[in-house]
């Protein structure tokens, strides 16, 4: 799949990042490497807490006016700046939640690598004769979307029962588009966090 085929399926994700005056990142050294790091976090309070913790170690920060700005996970995909990687800090109740359902699935591990995803067979959106697997960064909003969808198909079929819900690694989903043409994940769309939806593929309600 194109960067550009991609990066629209990702326009719709904030994450938030901490700014200077500049509108300049504000980066973090790592103690061992030395290298700079840009650090994007899921959730907007992540980002205010570590600035937070920032501006009471760098009394300049104070002065210079930084502050949490929301940027879409697209435009992350697309910045390249030599020395600097970007790293991706996922909710600290998210990755518990992958464990969780990891240790349901037989898989047992204390750590979680990267930004876990959450989906469901039994949940596939429909446009132009076409099907969509919707992907989460929040198992919540999973677990409204399979109840809306449990409710609109027990009036059709009372058959339908939820299914189970599975984990995914986002880095790594991207990793799968980006390196195949007909990756097993080119049906994906990601659902951006505090969003639910309906079966019916026009709805997405916040």
């Amino acid at each position: 799949m194109s960067a550009e085929a991609i990066e629209e399926r990702l326009a719709g994700v904030p994450v938030y990042a901490l700014s200077n005056c500049n509108e300049e990142f504000v980066l973090v050294s790592g103690a061992k490497t030395g290298k700079s790091l840009g650090l994007m976090c899921f959730k907007k309070e992540d980002a205010e807490a570590l600035l937070h913790q920032m501006k009471s170690m760098d009394p300049a920060m104070r002065k210079e006016g930084s502050r949490v700005v929301p940027v879409p996970l697209n435009k992350v995909f697309q910045l390249k700046v030599n020395g600097v990687a970007f790293r991706l800090i996922p909710e600290s109740t998210q990755v518990k939640n992958a464990l969780r359902e990891m240790e349901k699935a037989g898989f047992s591990d204390d750590a979680f690598a990267g930004v876990p995803v959450f989906q469901s067979r039994s949940l596939v959106l429909r446009s132009q004769n076409k099907s969509y697997r919707p992907v989460f960064f929040r198992k919540e909003d999973l677990e409204k979307s399979l109840r809306r969808a449990s409710s609109d198909q027990n009036k059709l079929n009372p058959a339908f029962r939820m299914g189970d819900i599975q984990v995914a690694v986002f880095e790594e989903i991207i990793k799968g588009m980006k390196e195949s043409t007909t990756s097993a994940w080119n049906d994906v769309v990601f659902i951006p966090p505090g969003f639910d939806v309906s079966t019916n593929p026009n709805q997405a309600q916040q």
